[in-house]
């Protein structure tokens, strides 16, 4: 009877089992081998080794200015989110009137993405007549801001941060959920010795929920190295490529100009440094993060 219990159970397991296998495990060995050969749209790879590898190295100048933006975009944007989220989040864990209200409409940017809709939103607000500027123009006592947000290479990155920013809702709530669990007996004992509310948020909320912070860390970082979307649609990449993230480049090489093996190539370079990062974070967690055990 166990073992057929344990027949029908992988049975149950087999369609994930072939999903995985298909659409994750091959795809990913495939692309190891792709980035190894020089493989046109039209006709035949050809093994070429670690050339595609050195060429992105040594020759590629459109890499370094991919890398440069991704990492603007990365080591800006990650500690953005975390904070903003953080701090909505500890605002919204007091008992306020509406306080349901606030929290859904927090969370629904993160819902939205990268869409068509809210890219077009995003390029109206940032136009140069737009309200973005009107309201800064407010605080220059009546002259006027021409800020071109989208077509200037000092601020189009920023208008893409601002949107990742804008969209922290997902990482809020999983804040919001680790200061609810706080135990309100460790405030009260704290209250007793006099600690004031910054006190006990610097000594007890963010030390308890540090592993949490740990978490939405990672997440948000590799999210950000992955970002394609806002760059293609709002900044398609510019202006003179200065949001030229990796993953646009590894889709206009892949699927505008058909070199598969180059693009399979920067796929891997971009999950090297992913893990670098990630290994990087995970490594000196051992210093800030604290765990109940």
């Amino acid at each position: 009877m166990k073992k057929k219990k344990n027949y029908v159970m992988y049975l149950m397991l087999l369609p994930w089992l072939i999903g995985f296998v298909v659409f994750k495990v091959y795809p990913i060995i495939a692309s190891f081998f792709y980035s190894l050969q020089e493989y046109p749209i039209l006709g035949d790879p050809e093994f070429v080794g670690l050339q595609n590898y050195i060429e992105i190295f040594t020759k590629d100048e459109t890499f370094r200015a991919s890398l440069v933006a991704t990492l603007k975009y990365v080591l800006i944007g990650t500690p953005a989110v975390i904070v903003v989220s953080f701090v909505v989040a500890a605002i919204l864990n007091f008992k306020l009137k509406g306080v349901n209200f606030f929290r859904t409409a927090y969370y629904i940017p993160s819902i939205l993405g990268g869409n068509v809709a809210v890219s077009i939103l995003w390029t109206m607000l940032f136009d140069v007549n737009g309200p973005v500027n009107t309201i800064l123009s407010v605080f220059t006592f009546g002259g006027d801001v021409a800020i071109n947000w989208t077509k200037d290479p000092s601020f189009a990155i920023f208008t893409l941060i601002i949107l990742k920013t804008w969209q922290f809702g997902s990482t809020m709530l999983i804040f919001l959920s680790a200061l609810q669990g706080v135990s309100k007996s460790v405030y009260e004992a704290a209250e007793m010795d006099g600690a004031s509310k910054v006190r006990q948020l610097v000594s007890i909320t963010i030390p308890i929920i540090t592993p949490v912070i740990l978490f939405n860390a990672v997440n948000v970082l590799v999210k950000a190295f992955q970002e394609f979307n806002s760059a293609y649609l709002i900044t398609k990449g510019g202006p003179n490529k200065s949001t030229y993230f990796l993953n646009l480049y590894i889709y206009d090489q892949a699927f505008q100009n058909g070199n598969y093996g180059f693009a399979s190539a920067l796929t891997w370079i971009l999950l090297a440094i992913i893990g670098v990062f990630t290994i990087i974070i995970f490594r000196s967690s051992n210093h800030w993060v604290y765990y109940n055990d």
